[in-house]
C-alpha cells in the first residue's frame, strides 16, 4: 500500500503547474466573455426595469455608450481573472495534497469538496473582493462621456473607494462572496473530476491527454451547478459592492442579511436570482473555455515529465 500510495503521488502534477495552466486559461477567458460579465452586472443592478433582457441590453449598451462599453473593466477583470485562477489552481492542488489518503495516495470526493471550498474562501479574501468592487463600480457608469465618470480607471477608482470609504471599502459584498465562491469550487473541483473519469475515462497522472473539446465538455457542465446555488449571494455581492456612501455617510444594504431581507422585501423572491441567466451564459463557458486552455498545459506536462507518461 505504501508504495502505491508512492507511485501514485509521483504521477500528481504539482501545485506550480496548476497554477500555471489556471492563469493562461484566465487570460483567454477574460477575452472571450467580458462582454457577457458587463450585461450581467448591468441587470443585477437594474431597479427599475430599464433593461428587458439580455439582448435588449446588450443591444442599448452598444447603441448609447459604444461596443467598446462591453468591455467595460476589462483591465481589472482579466488580471482578476488570471491572478484568481492561478490561485484557485495552486491552492486547490495543495489542499488536495493535504486530505490525500496516506495508504493509497488517492482524495476521496469528501476530500475534493473541502479542496474547493478552501481554495474558493481563499481566492475570495485575497483576490476577487477587491477586484471585483472595481470592476463593478467601472461596469455601472453609464454614457459615452468618460470625462463624466467618477471613476477614470481601475486605479484611480480604487484610490477613491479608499479615499472615500477606507481600504475597508475594496473589501464590500466579502461575506456573500466567500460563500458563493467557496460552494462554487467546492461544486466545481468535484464535478470536473467527476465527468473526467465518467466520460473519458481520464484519471490525473495517468499521461492521457484530453482533447480540447473534451475538456470544454468536462468543464462546461462542471460550471453549471453553481450558478443555480449560489444565485443569491451573487446578487447581493454586486448590490453591496457598487453601493457607495451618500452625502451624509450612509449606505443602502447594511450587510449580506440585511441586503437580502432588503431585496426579499422590495423586489421579490425571484429578485434574488436577478443575472442568473447571463451568469449561465458567462460561467459554464468560461470554465469549458478556461479547462480547454489548462488541460493542454497539465496534459502537455504529464506526457513529458510523468512517470509512466505515454505519448
Amino acid at each position: 500500500m505504501a508504495a502505491a500510495a508512492t507511485t501514485e503521488s509521483r504521477n500528481q502534477i504539482p501545485p506550480y503547474m496548476k497554477a500555471v495552466s489556471g492563469s493562461l486559461g484566465g487570460v483567454v477567458e477574460a477575452c472571450c466573455l467580458q462582454p457577457i460579465d458587463v450585461i450581467k452586472t448591468r441587470l443585477q443592478l437594474d431597479r427599475v426595469g430599464a433593461y428587458k433582457g439580455i439582448a435588449h441590453c446588450g443591444s442599448t449598451v452598444v447603441r448609447t455608450e459604444g461596443v467598446r462599453a462591453l468591455w467595460k473593466g476589462l483591465t481589472p477583470f482579466a488580471t482578476h481573472l488570471t491572478l484568481k485562477y492561478t490561485l484557485r489552481m495552486g491552492s486547490n492542488a495543495m489542499f488536495q495534497t493535504a486530505f490525500k489518503d496516506s495508504e493509497t495516495g488517492k482524495v476521496s470526493n469528501r476530500g475534493r469538496l473541502l479542496s474547493g471550498f478552501g481554495a474558493g474562501v481563499l481566492e475570495a479574501l485575497a483576490i476577487v473582493t477587491p477586484f471585483e468592487v472595481v470592476k463593478i463600480r467601472l461596469q455601472q457608469q453609464k454614457g459615452l462621456s468618460p470625462e463624466l465618470f467618477k471613476y477614470k480607471g481601475p486605479i484611480h477608482c480604487a484610490r477613491t473607494i479608499v479615499r472615500e470609504e477606507s481600504i475597508l471599502g475594496l473589501w464590500s459584498g466579502a461575506a456573500p462572496t466567500v460563500m458563493r465562491n467557496g460552494t462554487n469550487q467546492a461544486v466545481m473541483f468535484t464535478a470536473k473530476n467527476a465527468f473526467d473519469i465518467l466520460l473519458w475515462n481520464k484519471h490525473e497522472g495517468d499521461g492521457k491527454v484530453l482533447q480540447p473539446w473534451q475538456s470544454m465538455i468536462s468543464g462546461f457542465l462542471a460550471g453549471t451547478a453553481g450558478p443555480f446555488c449560489t444565485g443569491p449571494f451573487d446578487v447581493v455581492k454586486t448590490r453591496l459592492m457598487a453601493q457607495s456612501r451618500d452625502s451624509e455617510g450612509g449606505i443602502r444594504y447594511k450587510g449580506m442579511v440585511h441586503a437580502i431581507r432588503t431585496i426579499y422585501a422590495e423586489e421579490g423572491l425571484v429578485a434574488l436570482w436577478r443575472g442568473l441567466l447571463p451568469r449561465l451564459m458567462r460561467i459554464p463557458p468560461g470554465q469549458a473555455i478556461m479547462w480547454a486552455v489548462a488541460d493542454q498545459v497539465t496534459g502537455l506536462y504529464e506526457m513529458r515529465y510523468l512517470r509512466n507518461a505515454t505519448l
